[in-house]
């Protein structure tokens, strides 16, 4: 989320900013989530929990975070993730909020879409199962989709959802052992991204575009659906996938770019510090568009190292976009896997011991609230507020396709 230098923690983990003791900071930033904690006991233990999270503790579980908090065993914090009553979904709420807060961009900002596996030897938690991640790792794992907000101020993960595989879906004892309900029908990764992308454009998130990687971005229902909303985006697919060109001629991504002539590539460099920064040659096609507002776009992003290793866009977006800008949002999301990275490091976003699902959605709520702490600790927009959440920010409903808010 930031540069190494700037990661300073006081010793007991929590950075408590200037003019404030770590204690006290914490305790207002928990303050922000008591109205989703009827009872005392519960905010009292969660406040705890996120607080093990941001701790020293290398390995962190409901044994160890009950010992960071002086309990003496983890029934307390098992029950807070189990049986406890509390609204995680509306603390994921005030998370994206939060988030947003602090690095929201409505001209460059960027919702991203992810997946991360949280390896499992068992076959008990919830949706567990073979899974081959977005980077092509083949684990046995619970698989969590996620929605990140990314600018040039920082990133944050802003939702999740857990993906369960159809052999769970149809296996409904297993599921009633793991706390699923019969509400609970099969949803794949584009249908879950779908979802969260949906509640993000419902809550007014400001932003730019929508980018994903080649598990998203396969999907044609996905792709239809923004287009039909109206909202940009550049979603990696595969050089198999079918298109129709500006001349109406449907063939792969692949041959499209392969005719290509050496000329129409331009060499660009894309990151930042934390990143790190990445030189790739792009070339763009334009694809056959319905509209005048709008344009569809076939993106390349080509090694300067191996010609052979190119990544393939479908993107769409206002017409006259320049090339630029659309690699810009390709490589912005890379911002995801490092903000998975930093959660898991930081907030102990995998380190837990729950199989029913709903512990699991408490469990990553809890970790994104301790990395949403981390954010506002080390904001890089110093003019910034981060205690005044009353500031006004630009609003922007759920678009329609005849009412294009971009």
């Amino acid at each position: 989320m930031t540069n190494e230098s700037d990661r300073t923690h006081s010793a007991d983990g929590v950075d408590g900013g200037e003019g404030r003791s770590p204690a006290s900071a914490f305790a207002v930033f928990c303050a922000r989530f008591a109205h989703r904690f009827p009872r005392v006991e519960p905010r009292r233990r969660m406040s705890a929990y996120v607080h093990g999270l941001l701790g020293g503790v290398e390995r962190k579980n409901g044994w160890t975070l009950a010992e960071a908090a002086g309990e003496t065993g983890p029934e307390g914090m098992q029950r807070l993730l189990n049986t406890a009553s509390w609204d995680e979904n509306g603390v994921r709420d005030d998370v994206r909020d939060l988030v947003v807060q602090v690095v929201g961009d409505v001209w460059r900002g960027l919702l991203i879409v992810g997946d991360q596996c949280f390896p499992k030897r068992g076959d008990r938690s919830a949706g567990v199962g073979p899974w081959v991640s977005d980077a092509g790792r083949a684990e046995n794992a619970q698989t969590g989709i996620f929605l990140a907000y990314a600018s040039e101020r920082g990133w944050g993960l802003i939702d999740r959802e857990l993906y369960l595989p159809k052999e769970w879906m149809d296996d409904r004892d297993r599921c009633h052992a793991a706390g699923i309900d019969d509400s609970v029908g099969y949803r794949s990764p584009a249908d879950l991204a779908e979802t969260m992308l949906g509640r993000a454009l419902d809550a007014d998130v400001p932003f730019a575009w929508v980018t994903a990687g080649v598990l998203y971005g396969r999907s044609e229902n996905l792709r239809r659906l923004l287009e039909e909303w109206s909202v940009p985006h550049v979603l990696e697919i595969p050089g198999d996938c079918r298109v129709t060109t500006a001349h109406l001629r449907v063939c792969t991504a692949g041959e499209v770019i392969d005719e290509l002539s050496e000329t129409v590539w331009h060499r660009l460099s894309h990151g930042d510090d934390v990143m790190g920064h990445r030189v790739r040659d792009w070339a763009g096609v334009d694809l056959h568009r319905s509209g005048r507002q709008y344009a569809n776009w076939l993106l390349a992003g080509r090694s300067i190292t191996d010609p052979s290793d190119v990544t393939y866009y479908l993107c769409f977006g206002p017409a006259g976009c320049i090339l630029s800008e659309l690699a810009r949002v390709a490589e912005g999301r890379r911002a995801i896997e490092e903000c998975l990275r930093a959660v898991r490091e930081e907030a102990g976003l995998g380190d837990y011991q729950v199989r029913v699902y709903r512990a699991w959605y408490r469990h990553v709520t809890l970790s994104m609230v301790a990395a949403a702490y981390l954010l506002i600790r080390r904001g890089k927009n110093a003019a910034r507020d981060v205690d005044d959440l009353s500031r006004v920010r630009p609003v922007r409903s759920r678009p329609s396709a005849v009412a294009p808010w971009w």
